[in-house]
């Protein structure tokens, strides 16, 4: 190798140095012209401890678990007809929602889906359902909800 300051053939391995804000590979005679850089020490990959193998995780609830049916494909024209059935205008149901005007407008042309929360803001509003439920998925959420708590077993208790 050759020292990048000089030219000269490097014997040993070659020193790098600073000088003048550039980082150089330079002969010894060299290196005392700047200031020697750190050379980075080689870290050796740290080895995994085996473990013990861990009980494997508990599935935490998703929220797609606690929802009830799919929005309508039509959601959009359902909310324009009630809207229009309340003579309002996009306007007047997004001061009653407390929402944006251009938010009801995308939802209308059914460039957006609507939120959980604002779909049932406009289903109040406008007294629609905008869910496509079957009796099924009710009973199921309506078995699953139902849990006896110590309220209830304190109720029992006194009868």
């Amino acid at each position: 190798m050759q020292c990048e300051l000089c030219g000269a053939i490097i014997r040993g391995a070659p020193k790098k140095v600073q000088i003048e804000g550039a980082v150089l590979q330079v002969c010894p005679k060299c290196a005392r012209l700047g200031v020697e850089v750190a050379q980075p020490r080689s870290i050796e990959p740290k080895r995994r401890v085996p473990t013990a193998p861990t009980a494997p995780q508990r599935r935490s609830r998703d929220v797609f678990d606690m929802m009830i049916g799919e929005i309508v494909d039509d959601f959009g024209e359902r909310i324009k007809r009630a809207r229009l059935g309340k003579s309002w205008t996009q306007k007047d149901l997004a001061n009653e929602i407390k929402e944006r005007e251009i938010l009801i407008k995308k939802i209308e042309k059914g460039d957006l889906i609507p939120e959980d929360d604002v779909r049932v803001k406009i289903e109040k509003a406008l007294g629609i359902s905008l869910l496509d439920v079957t009796e099924e998925e009710v009973k199921a959420q309506k078995r699953g909800s139902m849990a006896t708590t110590f309220g209830d077993l304190i109720k029992i208790r006194k009868e």
